[in-house]
């Protein structure tokens, strides 16, 4: 059984960034329909800032979960994903790397949400052509990049006078580039 290390994996702002500009697909494995649990928030989030989710949870497959399909298993998506974040503990990384790693075509990053370490399921994935990254949140990524943390009152240990820039709406935006479709048409 694989522990999370006490120093969590030190990841550059460049590689995180690179991977959130990136990705359009996510399949979010461990969503739940209660949206007091952090997958659920994590996956509206997501979401809202225009990635397509899929969720991955076999006790709702067949439903829909925020206006976003339900699958019982990575297997069962039929469609280019391009990053699994898991939201499970530790010990079933592996087993969901190795399932990533026969989906066809491959996604390309395998995401371990907070408190998710595990050096085996990360080798793996790296083994099999895959970036990883452990130990961390895309929704607190994303707003520590875009400096949205400040404004939701989390503290990121990071003083900066610099703000990402706002949009024309007024409303703090990721400062990453992205040309995301809409799935709608």
């Amino acid at each position: 059984m694989n522990k999370p290390d006490p120093s969590p994996p030190d990841y550059s702002d460049e590689f995180i960034a690179g991977i959130l500009e990136s990705v359009r697909c996510i399949a979010l494995v461990g969503a739940s329909a209660n949206p007091e649990r952090p997958s659920h928030r994590v996956m509206k989030f997501l979401l809202d800032k225009g990635y397509r989710v899929i969720a991955v949870n076999p006790g709702l497959a067949g439903h829909t979960l925020l206006g976003a399909p339900v699958v019982a298993s990575l297997g069962e998506i039929g469609e280019a994903v391009d990053m699994i974040d898991i939201f499970r503990a530790a010990e079933a990384a592996p087993g969901l790397v190795r399932d990533a790693l026969e989906m066809n075509p491959r996604p390309r990053v395998i995401w371990m949400q907070l408190g998710v370490v595990n050096e085996e399921a990360a080798r793996l994935a790296r083994d099999g052509g895959l970036e990883v990254v452990m130990d961390r949140c895309p929704k607190i990524e994303y707003a520590r990049l875009s400096s949205e943390t400040g404004w939701a009152g989390v503290a990121s240990h990071h003083i900066s006078a610099n703000r990402a820039a706002r949009g024309d709406s007024g409303v703090q935006q990721l400062i990453l580039e992205r040309d995301i479709p809409d799935p709608a048409g």
